[in-house]
């Protein structure tokens, strides 16, 4: 569907892949089938598109999955600057369970020993503050959507 954008043609598309995979899976050794039909499907696809000379402009279709990924990062890097910027508004267990937690990847026995808080502690902590920092994040969405 993302290469076709017709149903009709992504369904006989399938039936294809399926044929032509099933022909040269003996003639490879695939390590990791998935990755491989992924490149058999996709090869496929834009064969298809080039041989048909399809309405479907091969460019444009990669130019809005460029435009799609570039619009993800922005939104990506937007997400962690709020997060950035919310962090030093919890207070300082919160802080500093988040930070252990998520951002040094400690579980919560190392944060136990690290903090000398108890197990429920360092949980609560991690609990309340994820919650606190999806607040203010929301809270900064909504201000930046008005």
């Amino acid at each position: 569907m993302k290469y076709f954008k017709n149903e009709t043609l992504a369904k006989d598309g399938v039936q294809q892949i399926f044929l032509k995979s099933l022909a040269t899976i003996p003639k490879h050794q695939i390590d990791f089938f998935k990755g491989w039909i992924y490149m058999v499907a996709r090869n496929y696809c834009l064969m298809e598109l080039r041989n048909k000379h399809s309405n479907i402009s091969i460019d444009e279709n990669i130019d809005a999955e460029e435009e799609n990924v570039t619009t993800q990062l922005q939104e990506k890097e937007i997400n962690l600057q709020w997060l950035e910027e919310s962090l030093p508004q919890l207070n300082k267990e919160q802080q500093q369970c988040i930070y252990l937690f998520y951002l040094q990847q400690k579980t919560y026995h190392e944060i136990v020993e690290k903090t000398n808080f108890s197990y429920m502690q360092v949980k609560s902590h991690i609990q309340n503050g994820k919650r606190n920092l999806k607040l203010l994040m929301d809270k900064k969405r909504s201000l930046t959507d008005e």
